[in-house]
């Protein structure tokens, strides 16, 4: 006889409040759905405000048809979706609103198992955040990355190509209107960033993590081989259900060590970092800044994508995907670290191949000899800062210039194109009030554009510091997620104008040449105070006064750890 399901405890028996919570979802549905069938929910991301997640409704309809044909029952359930490009003033902000919601659902209802669906950048790591809270049967769809766009001729790649392009317009040598024409061509089809931003890396990663079925992430959003790999996923989840398989038996320490290699190898956003920091907090694995970077040390390119690289994820999923770049590094994988299938990540690797070694690299000739994401500390961060040396200027990652402060974003702008800034080449940017707290919700500014002045003399890059987060489509010498910060004290908030900045990657330091005594004596800037966020009510408040620094995930501190999937009392 089956075990008994966690429904059973809405739908079993024949009392009033089984009767009615029967009744009620009938609409259709044939006796026997309440009859022992596992309730598998399809968490949906789909929003007309989310334009990288509007079609997952009909990769919906495909996880659903999975579901019953393996004798389960599909139920739709629409979740919060945070469109990173419309959301104001940070899809940060609701990372954490967007998981207690998924936890929240998933285990007030009758529902044994769920599946995933996410894409654009915060909703895949919310979906997984949530999950692992609540530890019921769980798997990831991602929608995919759409199509190349190209441009007279060119290819364009989303985020990267708007960040490059708008800097050409500020420095005069590309007209506005070339700019945007281009507009109308950069999107061209269904499917979030097409570079390898936060979208791309955070659908991979879940597959590293072992919470994807193995060959799904970074197939193209219009590719049909995604409706089928959903339909997989559907047929899955009541596998999994079945088998009493959790997240909390999926993604272990191993699972999280394999995502921080891949992370390197892929040239993978930052924001990974965050993310994977707070899905660790969630199911209790211990998971700290240290451990990343080391994890992440002597880690090689790989993959010739933009930011860090020439091509785009059409290109990376014609040229063999994720699995071939995890099999030109699978001596530093734990191939033993289980997937959704309950099979290893490593038997998932052996027939995988390089088919254009230009997109995906072999590992005797890698874009760069060690790319992981690189953890500083030092004098302005304390707690820790993150860098991405691969999308960073190689002779910058050794740097001493003097600091140009700006207090809050609005300053930035109303200053940054001043022709009296007292600014050059070799002058470090520092913008603050950024963070978690300060901003709040840590948004994606720390990639400061460069001043116009400096444009217009060929200057590209330059030293930036930041308490806030850039987008994973980014790139530039940006040293971000600097901890603790402005906000809660740091030290950020005490740099002045003409301060001389250190940056030494390579001894992962990143400090401020004043004397201690004095620099301990400084007051924080008043400007900066003035501009920090101060919320009255609201989300906005409940976020500010509880949400933790960013080297341990930018969480809630109440909601770290886990919930359960005990069954609620009943409702009559």
């Amino acid at each position: 006889m089956p075990a008994p399901l966690r429904s059973d405890a809405w739908y079993a028996g024949q009392d009033r409040n089984s009767y009615i919570h029967r009744a009620w979802m009938r609409r259709g549905a044939p006796d026997s759905a309440f009859d022992g069938k596992p309730q598998i929910a399809i968490a949906n991301t789909a929003s007309d405000l989310t334009p990288c997640n509007m079609h997952l409704t009909e990769v919906a309809r495909s996880v659903a048809d999975g579901i019953w044909a393996a004798g389960g029952v599909p139920l739709n359930l629409p979740v919060v979706s945070l469109g990173e490009t419309q959301v104001r003033p940070t899809a940060m902000l609701w990372r954490n609103m967007a998981a207690m919601a998924i936890e929240e659902m998933v285990r007030a209802n009758p529902i044994d198992g769920v599946v995933l669906l996410g894409g654009c950048d915060k909703t895949i790591p919310s979906l997984l955040m949530g999950a692992a809270s609540v530890d019921l049967p769980a798997l990831v769809v991602s929608g995919g990355p759409m199509l190349t766009g190209t441009f007279r001729g060119v290819p364009l790649g989303c985020g990267t190509d708007v960040w490059r392009l708008s800097e050409e317009v500020r420095a005069g040598t590309l007209s506005n209107r070339d700019f945007q024409a281009s507009q109308s061509a950069m999107i061209r089809s269904k499917g979030h960033c097409n570079t390898m931003g936060t979208a791309s890396t955070m659908g991979l990663l879940a597959e590293v993590l072992g919470t994807t079925l193995p060959g799904t992430a970074g197939l193209p959003a219009p590719d049909s081989r995604l409706l089928a790999q959903a339909h997989e996923s559907g047929r899955l989840a009541v596998e999994m259900v079945h088998e009493g398989r959790r997240p909390s038996q999926i993604i272990t320490k191993a699972s999280f060590h394999n995502a921080i290699v891949a992370l390197g190898a892929l040239g993978g956003s930052t924001n990974a970092v965050v993310h994977l920091l707070a899905i660790a907090g969630r199911l209790g694995v211990p998971l700290t800044l240290d451990e990343i970077d080391r994890a992440g040390n002597g880690i090689p390119l790989l993959v010739d994508l933009q930011p860090a690289g020439r091509h785009l994820m059409e290109d990376f999923h014609r040229a063999g995907g994720l699995a071939a770049v995890l099999r030109e590094i699978s001596d530093l994988l734990d191939l033993e670290a289980l997937t959704v299938t309950g099979r290893p990540l490593g038997e998932y690797l052996a027939d995988a191949t390089i088919h254009d070694p230009e997109v995906i690299r072999p590992r005797t000739q890698p874009m760069m000899a060690d790319a992981g994401i690189a953890v500083l500390r030092g004098d302005l961060a304390p707690d820790g800062a993150i860098i991405k040396p691969a999308a960073a200027t190689p002779e910058l990652l050794q740097h001493r210039g003097r600091a140009v402060v700006f207090d809050s974003v609005e300053d930035l702008h109303h200053r940054i194109d001043d022709p009296g800034l007292d600014v050059d080449a070799d002058s470090v940017l520092v913008l603050r009030g950024c963070g978690p707290k300060g901003y709040p919700g840590m948004p994606e500014v720390a990639n400061l554009p460069l001043p116009r002045k400096l444009l217009q003399q060929g200057v590209r890059d330059m030293v930036r510091v930041c308490d806030g987060r850039m987008s994973g489509t980014a790139y530039g010498t940006v040293v971000l997620h600097v901890a603790p910060e402005g906000a809660a004290g740091g030290p950020l908030a005490k740099v002045r104008d003409g301060d001389p900045i250190v940056l030494d990657v390579e001894a992962r330091r990143i400090d401020v040449d004043v004397p201690a005594a004095e620099f301990a004596a400084r007051e924080p800037a008043p400007a900066m105070v003035a501009a920090l966020a101060r919320p009255t009510r609201g989300w906005e408040k409940l976020y500010v006064d509880t949400v933790r620094g960013a080297e341990t995930g930018a969480d809630l501190d109440f909601l770290v750890g886990g919930s359960g999937d005990r069954v609620p009392r009943d409702s009559h």
